[in-house]
């Protein structure tokens, strides 16, 4: 294609400059009808050129789509960036009546996206019960990992199921039966969830490579772990392979192609939306057991933090999964959103689910 311009350039070069130049001398005594010939020359010379260069709706078609890429992935960086209010409560004495109330009662937690010009470009909101059930009907959804995903299905299924106090009753009962697997399907919208109890690395990873074997996959795959491996490993070289691994598996799942998807799960020409849950700030002074505050320092907890950065299974490293910032969200809540320095306030998880539903609308190319 390079040497077809050049070609044409040069062929135009010719065709323009030796007639003019050889009609010069003869012309010179006729300017208006040098300068109509050399016109007339120049336009011919445009039209050959023509098929050698794109057009320019095109050229503007190119651009508006680098834009438009460019602008999701600001919007992706941006997705974590929320700030806390978080406060005592107005009326402290009615907490006190309520016999089941813990010390997160007395705080009345929110939350919003920064008011930056970038995020406010992003056009982030918080969503409904209605929003949520157009964005995931007829999905798959697994969350698969340890505690801190489980509160994160706990509060999607919060927020699928809406006023239906009696149906979260049950998923409550349900989903925290200890160290267990949870599936439940919504019938108003279609959607199935999975949740996985998965504490380890290497439980995700089987769950991953499971799904390529049955070339079955999931819509929406949340993820996360480390506080396990933390506690019962104490290795952060050991846990950053174990996430190296993870991630080549997971890259298999992005994108596949329609024949490889049988039997269920996403629909033809879909990629499967991967997030990957951070580990929460550890407040060590909190911690209920004495192995828990020796194995789970703040030492410890930098270096598995590091571990994780330096696997490059996040998106912002160059790997497939979006980080939802449960570090950033539980540093800014702070210690009056949890009880026992390891598990927060279910704000924290909401506020989780809420960024990657909002990461998800980007990456499918949805509007509400």
């Amino acid at each position: 294609m390079l040497g077809a311009i050049h070609f044409g350039v040069l062929a135009a070069c010719f065709v323009l400059f030796v007639p003019m130049a050889m009609a010069g001398w003869h012309l010179s005594r006729n300017k208006m009808l040098f300068f109509s010939g050399a016109l007339f020359i120049s336009l011919a010379v445009c039209v050959h050129l023509t098929p050698y260069f794109p057009s320019v709706s095109d050229i503007v078609a190119s651009v508006s789509s680098v834009v438009v890429y460019d602008h999701r992935i600001s919007c992706i960086n941006e997705v974590n960036q929320i700030v806390w209010d978080v406060k005592p409560v107005t009326n402290p004495d009615s907490v006190r009546r309520n016999n089941g109330s813990t010390k997160l009662d007395y705080f009345d937690k929110n939350w919003d996206w920064i008011k930056s010009r970038k995020v406010l470009s992003c056009e982030f909101q918080k969503l409904d019960k209605f929003d949520v059930s157009d964005l995931l009907n007829g999905s798959w959804v697994v969350v698969a990992g340890d505690s801190q995903a489980r509160f994160v299905a706990l509060s999607l299924l919060n927020l699928v199921l809406g006023s239906d106090s009696k149906a979260m009753d049950s998923v409550r009962g349900d989903l925290f039966k200890r160290h267990s697997d949870y599936s439940i399907v919504v019938k108003e919208i279609g959607m199935k969830l999975d949740f996985v109890w998965a504490p380890y690395e290497k439980d995700l990873d089987d769950l991953v490579v499971s799904y390529t074997k049955m070339k079955k996959y999931p819509d929406v795959a949340i993820m996360g772990t480390g506080l396990w491996h933390m506690l019962h490993v104490n290795n952060a070289s050991d846990f950053g392979f174990r996430l190296k691994e993870l991630s080549s598996h997971v890259e298999s799942l992005v994108p596949f192609t329609p024949k490889e998807q049988e039997g269920g799960g996403s629909v033809s020409g879909r990629s499967v939306h991967l997030f990957w849950i951070g580990m929460p700030v550890l407040i060590n002074g909190m911690l209920n057991t004495d192995e828990k505050k020796e194995k789970m320092s703040d030492t410890v907890w930098h270096e598995y933090d590091r571990s994780l950065g330096e696997s490059k299974i996040l998106r912002q490293m160059g790997g497939p999964l979006i980080l939802l910032d449960i570090q950033s969200f539980t540093w800014n809540c702070g210690p009056q959103c949890t009880l026992d320095g390891m598990h927060y306030d279910s704000a924290v998880y909401d506020a989780a689910v809420h960024v990657m539903l909002n990461a998800l609308l980007i990456e499918s190319h949805q509007t509400l």
